[in-house]
């Protein structure tokens, strides 16, 4: 049984920064890809970032020059460091890792606002 689990969330000032970070635990000893979704109120869940086991990254045009995403592959954990926030970057974060199956973390709220 694998698990993600995400924190790192909460309410912010325009312009501010967050870190969230996805532990994986469980019986598996490493995944393909990592990333974070996101889905806002009455919105479809979209791809934020992803990065792959080699490093490769890839990000939403949305969030390109402000948002990093990283993992520590020893400790089966990813990161997304989130700069210059928005108030369109209000949602819930889901983390997403990618072996065989396609697991999926519960999320956690951002939520922008002055």
């Amino acid at each position: 049984q694998v698990q993600l689990v995400e924190s790192g969330g909460g309410l912010v000032q325009p312009g501010g920064s967050l870190r969230l970070s996805c532990a994986a635990s469980g019986s598996i000893f490493s995944f393909r890809a990592m990333g974070w979704y996101r889905q806002a109120p009455g919105k479809e869940r979209d791809l934020v970032a992803v990065i792959t086991d080699d490093g490769s990254t890839n990000y939403a045009d949305s969030v390109k020059g402000r948002f990093t995403i990283s993992r520590d592959n020893a400790k089966k954990t990813v990161y997304l460091q989130i700069n210059s926030l928005e108030p369109e970057d209000k949602a819930v974060y889901y983390c997403n890792a990618q072996s065989l199956f396609n697991y999926w973390g519960k999320g956690t709220l951002v939520t922008v606002s002055s």
